[in-house]
């Protein structure tokens, strides 16, 4: 993956250089829509520990002349099941196709960490990125809600990957 290209957009893996650009663009997304909450401050002071360490991944997508400017993380949430989480692109980069380029990358990331299950949790404000998920072969799912949905309190939308097994 490191090295993909299409239309000046490249994936970049986490580095603890990059994590200022991690924490940055998720707060920018966070702070505008909603209200940070303690699990997102966590997991942006410290995405070695809370993500990559515990068996995720981070990536990042470069626009050419424009560097950083998205990124989205998979949090390993037990045995072969993923979160996909903390997915942002920065204002002056949408409309590039970043979000789309980025979210077949972390897809891809998924199933070369063995995932069985990919979910993620969001909000039906998120309208955009609902139709960017759908479009990358997620479905809502009101298991997944039942089993994650607590993890954020706002959380109102529950979607699982197609293209993964299910958890036993």
């Amino acid at each position: 993956m490191p090295g993909s290209r299409e239309s000046g957009l490249a994936i970049r893996e986490f580095s603890d250089a990059l994590a200022p650009h991690f924490a940055a663009i998720n707060a920018a997304w966070i702070e505008a829509m909603f209200v940070m909450e303690p699990v997102d401050r966590d997991v942006l002071d410290n995405p070695r520990a809370r993500l990559i360490d515990t068996g995720g991944a981070i990536l990042f997508v470069e626009l050419a002349g424009q560097g950083v400017v998205g990124t989205a993380a998979l949090r390993k949430a037990g045995s072969g099941i993923f979160e996909l989480t903390k997915m942002g692109v920065i204002e002056a980069a949408r409309g590039r196709h970043a979000g789309d380029f980025l979210l077949r990358a972390t897809i891809a990331r998924a199933h070369q960490l063995g995932a069985r299950t990919l979910y993620l949790l969001t909000n039906k404000r998120n309208q955009a990125a609902i139709h960017l998920y759908e479009k990358h072969g997620f479905v809502h799912d009101d298991d997944i809600m039942a089993r994650f949905g607590g993890h954020y309190a706002r959380a109102d939308v529950a979607m699982r990957h197609r293209g993964f097994l299910r958890p036993d």
